[in-house]
């Protein structure tokens, strides 16, 4: 398989993030103590398999690279310094004339926080048979809806999804080098994508229900530093403390499609799983148990067990309240 790079949009003034902005890059803004939205993309790309990624920078490329340097949790860091902020298509047609050799590429914008599952999303660019695959996520109303009945209001919605729209996430999958042809300048979103569009040579990956947002605000700022309150990114997902007594612990665990969890145990920690969504199984020493939607799993102290999922899962871990109670017996990846 022709090997894959990674490429981030991380160029932007932040205009509308002032003044956070004024002396950080945006990819660097915090999302969490000390972890920023480049820290989290550079560990998607790592998880998928994606080990040299190119980073588009101009304003205050210097603090990226301090942080940064060449290499990053096993990644490899290249940098391209646009000197004049010219658009995005600038900024990708100067990474790919920095690629040594012909390679697919993963490219996003410097500012996404998801939950994608990258390494599924090459997966699918790159059995499609179209040269270019668009990540695309459902939309959310900006704006709380109400819902009406004769003469009456009967409900509000607070900024629900809407389920049959979709808008591009900021993610692109390209089967080889772009040649972008004409077009020197300016924004692919608006000029190239568009153009291959009407040649039907634009695909589309998706995932429903996970979270994504593109921080662009304060507003959004604060919403994405609200849900990683609680929430631990892991190599196969993410984990999040929903409650947290004295009598008792429930955690909700979001498993990516083809991942699992370290093979571990638990010394004093007894444990039901509930599965919310999707489906997979929990690996024992001995044996496999299966489960799907609605399901639930008893894991008493003591049990080696791994959690594998066959289509990306959600499931809540209610449980007696052994916070750190994990010991590890066999990781699959590198951290």
């Amino acid at each position: 398989m022709m090997e894959t790079v990674g490429m981030i949009l991380c160029g932007g003034f932040g205009k509308r993030l002032r003044p956070v902005t004024e002396t950080v890059p945006k990819p660097l803004v915090e999302i969490k103590e000390n972890y920023t939205i480049l820290d989290k993309q550079l560990l998607d790309f790592k998880n998928a398999g994606v080990d040299e990624v190119y980073l588009l920078a101009g304003f205050l490329h210097e603090k990226i690279e301090e942080r940064y340097g060449d290499e990053y949790k096993g990644v490899k860091i290249r940098y391209v310094i646009e000197d004049e902020p010219l658009g995005t298509l600038n900024a990708i047609r100067l990474g790919m004339e920095a690629i040594d050799g012909d390679k697919q590429c993963v490219i996003r914008n410097g500012d996404i926080v998801c939950d994608i599952n990258l390494k599924a999303m090459i997966d699918y660019g790159v059995k499609s048979s179209l040269p270019v695959t668009m990540f695309v996520t459902q939309m959310q109303s900006p704006y709380g809806i109400v819902e009406m009945n004769g003469d009456r209001l009967v409900s509000f919605k607070e900024k629900p999804i809407l389920e049959d729209y979709y808008i591009n996430g900021g993610i692109y999958f390209t089967k080889s080098k772009i040649d972008f042809g004409e077009f020197k300048t300016g924004d692919i979103e608006k000029l190239y994508f568009p153009t291959i569009a009407k040649e039907n040579s634009l695909g589309y990956y998706k995932e429903n229900g996970i979270y994504w947002i593109a921080v662009d605000t304060s507003k959004e700022l604060e919403s994405v530093k609200k849900e990683y309150e609680n929430k631990t990114d892991k190599p196969w997902g993410y984990e999040k403390v929903l409650i947290f007594t004295e009598k008792y612990l429930t955690k909700e665990l979001y498993l990516k499609e083809g991942f699992k969890t370290s093979l571990h145990y638990h010394n004093d920690k007894d444990e039901t799983m509930y599965i919310l969504s999707g489906s997979g199984y929990i690996e024992f020493e001995d044996r496999k148990e299966y489960f799907s939607k609605d399901d639930s799993i008893r894991i008493q102290p003591g049990v080696v067990h791994s959690i594998v999922a066959n289509e990306n899962t959600i499931l809540h871990e209610v449980s007696t309240p052994y916070l750190d109670d994990t010991v590890c017996v066999k990781d699959f990846y590198d951290r």
